[in-house]
């Protein structure tokens, strides 16, 4: 293995959730494959690391595992003060956690579709 490629992540408002990551997360919709469905690209630099799928039902309806689903994902931050602030105006809340014996602070999200998300800051 080399290294993480991507999540997949499936959504009921296909505009709302590519607007939540382009603002909140500071990701760019970009080129994707001409797939027979909806969705979108999103992307940090040259790499698309959130391909989001539109979906007609709930995507937090388990399918084959009663209960199991994605925990959570995580980015690497940069600018604490500005981010905080970002996420201020965008009018997401947010927990701030410290991580136990390392110099971390997790600043914890849910995007649209309740997908939870944390952003880690060296502090």
């Amino acid at each position: 293995m080399l290294q993480f490629d991507h999540v997949n992540i499936r959504t009921t408002n296909l505009d709302r959730s590519r607007r939540f990551y382009e603002r909140v997360l500071g990701m760019t919709s970009g080129k994707r494959p001409d797939f027979p469905f909806p969705g979108a690209w999103m992307y940090l630099g040259e790499q698309a690391y959130v391909h989001l799928v539109a979906v007609d039902q709930d995507p937090s309806a388990p399918k084959e595992a009663e209960g199991l689903r994605l925990e959570h994902f995580a980015f690497r931050g940069q600018d604490l003060d500005a981010y905080r602030k970002r996420l201020k105006d965008e009018g997401v809340e947010c927990e701030e956690v410290r991580v136990p014996g390392t110099n971390l602070l997790q600043l914890n999200f849910f995007d649209p579709d309740g997908n939870h998300i944390h952003v880690d800051f060296r502090v």
